[in-house]
């Protein structure tokens, strides 16, 4: 579908949702200054979607810290969901996928830098989240929040100083004593949508160093570092300097 020159199709594609309902998509992109200047083609701008959307995503991050967090207190888990959910981290995301690109906006609005400005695009993600739960249903909506805010998560949780990167202590580690690359895999994953959990190996020289699940690939995998690393440090992986055939 193609409207007032926007690519709705190829928005599916970015977003990687097969819509039940295309109407919806093309809800989430409405701005209002769009439908304003447009009133005979009759077309619901995207504000009551950006009002659902705003309370799916806080209870799917809320859900996702939750489980995996289980033994923080409330006031931690608030202060890494603040950080999640909030109009830079959503604008940065939407930015990431040239949201703005395919939103459908007045002239003036857009004349004044609107497809770029952090609150329009903010808001936008709120109402695609918001079309992808009535479209999609909850367990779909739950796995697009996460898997489009993974990298948001993992760095606000790394500034917080809740989480080691142990893949970046591995890989300082192996690098001083060998060029031979790590190589990470995912081995296993089951679950639902919404709650999958990952099982990851990383590989050295084609030898499975370590093991780690997560409830996302790149949890999974710095689990999988922390694996190896311990095995290092107890002398049950023997690293030396030069040797090729670990």
């Amino acid at each position: 579908m193609v409207m007032d020159g926007i690519d709705l199709q190829k928005l599916q594609t970015v977003l990687g949702i097969e819509w039940k309902e295309p109407k919806h998509l093309l809800q989430a992109v409405t701005h209002s200054s769009f439908a304003h200047e447009n009133k005979a083609l009759n077309l619901e701008n995207n504000q009551r979607l950006e009002f659902l959307g705003d309370a799916v995503l806080e209870l799917a991050v809320s859900d996702y810290l939750y489980r995996r967090f289980a033994d923080y207190p409330e006031g931690t888990l608030t202060k890494i969901r603040a950080g999640i959910v909030c109009e830079p981290s959503l604008a940065h995301v939407a930015g990431s996928m040239d949201l703005g690109e395919y939103l459908l906006m007045g002239k003036g609005e857009e004349r004044s830098g609107g497809r770029e400005r952090p609150s329009i695009l903010a808001d936008a993600m709120e109402a695609i989240i918001g079309a992808v739960y009535i479209d999609q249903g909850m367990e779909k909506s739950f796995s697009f929040i996460i898997e489009k805010l993974e990298d948001i998560i993992e760095k606000v949780i790394s500034n917080g100083g809740l989480h080691t990167d142990y893949k970046t202590h591995l890989q300082e580690l192996v690098q001083k004593k060998s060029d031979n690359p790590l190589n990470y895999r995912i081995i296993e994953e089951y679950g639902p949508d919404h709650s999958k959990t990952f099982v990851a190996g990383v590989d050295y020289q084609g030898e499975l160093w370590g093991s780690g699940t997560g409830r996302t690939k790149k949890e999974a995998e710095q689990a999988a570092a922390k694996d190896a690393l311990g095995k290092i440090n107890g002398g049950i992986l023997k690293f030396q300097a030069g040797d090729e055939n670990e």
